[in-house]
């Protein structure tokens, strides 16, 4: 089973990334795929494949977790790889995204890696051609998304099933944060 863990996002910080996706599709700088709106989330941390019988131990242990909530911003919109440009993203800010991700790791830790490089970020669009590197890059430079913020209280266990038309999520477990 393909699973991971992520955070939700609110309607209108959907709305808010909306509106950045329409901006890039209009400027045509790339061709590719963007993220459906249903589709957006934070990857806190990504499995991959994993059998039922530890996916059972991973909610079991991620049920242990208390934390309180915490508020995240939206932050800019940038690429992993200037050289070989794959994902548009935009960053998601806030102490308790990280403090939440180093809390799973450290339940986690025996049952599955941890995570090495965690960035905190959405994906947006993923790329398959750019006309000119330069031009996108400058472009994603000048978005000045709104400092949006929103509270997190919760935090999902969720399953990916591949499929041609692209990812479904379901949700495997919901754990609150007090």
């Amino acid at each position: 089973m393909r699973t991971f863990i992520a955070l939700d996002l609110p309607k209108e910080i959907i709305k808010e990334i909306q509106g950045i996706q329409k901006i890039l599709k209009q400027k045509s700088l790339f061709t590719g795929k963007f993220t459906e709106s249903e589709n957006l989330h934070l990857t806190l941390k990504f499995f991959g494949e994993i059998d039922e019988t530890k996916v059972e131990e991973v909610k079991k242990r991620l049920s242990e977790i208390k934390m309180d909530g915490f508020y995240c911003e939206i932050g800019e919109v940038g690429v992993f790889t200037k050289s070989f440009i794959k994902i548009i993203w935009i960053k998601l800010n806030g102490k308790g995204i990280f403090n939440l991700q180093k809390e799973i790791d450290e339940k986690l830790s025996g049952l599955l890696e941890p995570e090495e490089r965690f960035m905190s970020h959405l994906t947006i669009a993923r790329v398959k051609h750019v006309s000119s590197k330069k031009d996108l890059l400058d472009y994603l430079k000048s978005i000045k998304p709104k400092k949006s913020k929103f509270y997190c209280n919760r935090f999902y266990l969720k399953k990916s099933e591949l499929k041609p038309e692209g990812p479904v999520y379901e949700y495997l477990a919901e754990y609150k944060l007090d």
